[in-house]
C-alpha cells in the first residue's frame, strides 16, 4: 500500500511536468528571464540555474510565475552612485 501511493505520487508528478512541457511558451520568455537575472545581480550575486520563469495558462487567465533561489547569506551589492 505505501509503495503504490508513492508510485502513485510519482505519476501524478510526471503528468504535471508532461502538461506544462506541451504548452508552448511564449517567444519572449527566454529574454526575460535574462533581464530579470541582470537586475536581481545588480544586488545579490546569483547562479544562471537559480532563476525560472514559467507562463502557464487556462481558460480565463495567465500567470507569471518567477521563482528565484537566493543564497542563505546574501551579501547586498553595492549600488553606484548615479
Amino acid at each position: 500500500p505505501k509503495s503504490a501511493s508513492i508510485a502513485k505520487e510519482r505519476l501524478q508528478i510526471l503528468v504535471a511536468h508532461e502538461r506544462v512541457a506541451e504548452r508552448k511558451q511564449p517567444e519572449y520568455l527566454a529574454d526575460l528571464q535574462q533581464e530579470l537575472l541582470a537586475v536581481i545581480r545588480k544586488y545579490v550575486h546569483v547562479d544562471q540555474s537559480a532563476i525560472t520563469v514559467n507562463m502557464e495558462q487556462d481558460d480565463n487567465r495567465e500567470v507569471l510565475e518567477l521563482n528565484i533561489v537566493l543564497p542563505e547569506e546574501t551579501q547586498p551589492r553595492r549600488r553606484s552612485a548615479g
